[in-house]
């Protein structure tokens, strides 16, 4: 038998050339004859019960140092032709994604949908950042979840921040995932993490925790471009003129909010580049972040519901992935789907409403056996009208059984067929949330429906 360790060394090999072939776009025909060889040896290696051995190996993976501290929620493995898998709690690759969902505590999934929304190219400063911003703002406004309110901070301003408090550089990024965690834990706790765990100075955590419990809008920010300390940081001030120049498109574009700018939002990912933002839904209106929660009582955890959104800059990630290393500048923000639905739910739940799932406006049924043909027809006859209506799919459906389709379905109208209307030329039009019943001439039901689905 064959020593297996060459025969691994030699599967090992062959990786590698495939690899490159296919990192070199090689032909089809090529490639697949070199991976046929990697087969075959895969084969040899197989132990005396016919069953492939596999190699375990540990894996490298090209974002992890762009997940902070977050990198041990990558798992990663190599297949034994070398080529690299990896498992992340984001789906940052598909184009980057922007709401990481890290555990199975309430309001979070480990799979999950979520909808991006993404601008790249070059262009002039917060233009599109103050567009994704603005989009945010409709989609949750138009879906009614409730009262919600954007959180902005850009990370150069933290940066910033962190230089002229005496953070070293080398603890600027795990520093930051504590800052993180002020949205969930009060500032004691935070303060005690840089402190005990991450080896911040005491005075250093201090000066942090004055800024931290900041907030407010352009007047924040200009007031700390005169900050005796954030005006010695480029970083922070090239960050904070940025924000004021956001604020005033957002002005322009009719944003509902003037207080955004929250220097305790961090989004810990270290692929963020520049602005920041969170939008969290609450339940007694905007609720700010008040000192009392930075001293140990989190105020805004009693009406925080969750962030449904969060996105930001990151103009140094998608140029990782051009063989020229060309850069491409981009922002983004994403919208959790998986917890939009789950709050639609409960609030649809709570207030008894009937959600509608469909868009029909009127069921064509038919009260007694052998009417099918009929209701074809006058299906027809609205579907050419184009009006939204439905039949159901039997030959002799019962009455009964459609109408309760109807009301289970959210469908506000019957049309109902039978023997002694077709002879009197009319249709028994049928309203079910009020289960009112009216004979509707043949002629007038277009009409008629028209005019109830537009008052409704």
């Amino acid at each position: 038998m064959e020593d297996k360790a060459q025969i691994q060394e030699a599967i090992k090999v062959q990786g590698e050339v495939v690899r490159k072939l296919k990192s070199e776009k090689a032909s089809k025909e090529q490639i697949d004859e070199e991976v046929a060889k990697l087969l075959e040896l895969k084969v040899r290696l197989g132990g005396d019960d016919g069953k492939h051995q596999f190699v375990l190996k540990t894996a490298k993976e090209t974002l992890t140092g762009k997940y902070g501290e977050d990198s041990k929620l990558i798992y990663d493995l190599k297949d034994q032709g070398g080529e690299l898998l990896s498992l992340r709690y984001d789906l940052t690759v598909s184009f980057k994604s922007k709401y990481p969902q890290r555990s199975m505590t309430r309001g979070r999934y480990r799979e999950f949908y979520q909808c991006d929304f993404d601008i790249a190219g070059q262009y002039d400063a917060m233009i599109p950042d103050a567009e994704c911003l603005k989009i945010v703002h409709e989609i949750l406004s138009e879906l009614d979840l409730g009262d919600f309110r954007i959180k902005v901070n850009d990370r150069r301003i933290l940066d910033g921040m962190f230089a002229v408090c005496g953070v070293p550089d080398d603890k600027f990024r795990t520093i930051c995932s504590t800052v993180d965690k002020l949205d969930k834990m009060p500032w004691e706790e935070v303060k005690k993490e840089m402190v005990n765990e991450k080896g911040l100075s005491e005075e250093a955590a201090d000066q942090i925790g004055e800024y931290v419990s900041m907030q407010g809008g352009m007047d924040l920010a200009e007031r700390l471009l005169q900050d005796q300390k954030m005006s010695q940081s480029k970083l922070a001030c090239a960050g904070l003129s940025d924000i004021k120049l956001l604020f005033s498109y957002l002005q322009l574009f009719q944003f509902g909010f003037s207080d955004l700018l929250f220097l305790f939002l961090a989004r810990g990912l270290d692929y963020y580049t520049g602005i920041i933002y969170e939008a969290v839904l609450t339940q007694a209106g905007v609720a700010p972040v008040s000192n009392e929660a930075q001293n140990g009582t989190n105020a805004e955890e009693s009406v925080n519901v969750g962030s449904v959104a969060g996105g930001g800059r990151y103009d140094g990630l998608v140029g990782m992935f051009d063989p020229k290393g060309r850069k491409v500048p981009c922002v983004g923000v994403s919208i959790g789907i998986e917890r939009v639905f789950s709050i639609m739910e409960q609030k649809a739940e709570a207030s008894a409403e009937k959600v509608r799932t469909t868009e029909v406006q009127v069921m064509v049924a038919s009260a007694q056996k052998n009417l099918l043909e009929e209701r074809l027809r006058l299906v027809t006859e609205l579907w050419n009208a184009g009006i939204k209506a439905e039949v159901m799919y039997k030959m002799n459906p019962k009455l009964l059984s459609q109408l309760q389709y109807c009301e289970e379905a959210g469908i506000p109208l019957v049309a109902i067929l039978g023997e002694q209307e077709l002879k009197d030329g009319v249709v028994k039009l049928r309203v079910v949330a009020t289960r009112e019943e009216m004979d509707i001439a043949r002629t007038d039901l277009i009409s008629e429906i028209r005019r109830r689905t537009s008052e409704a």
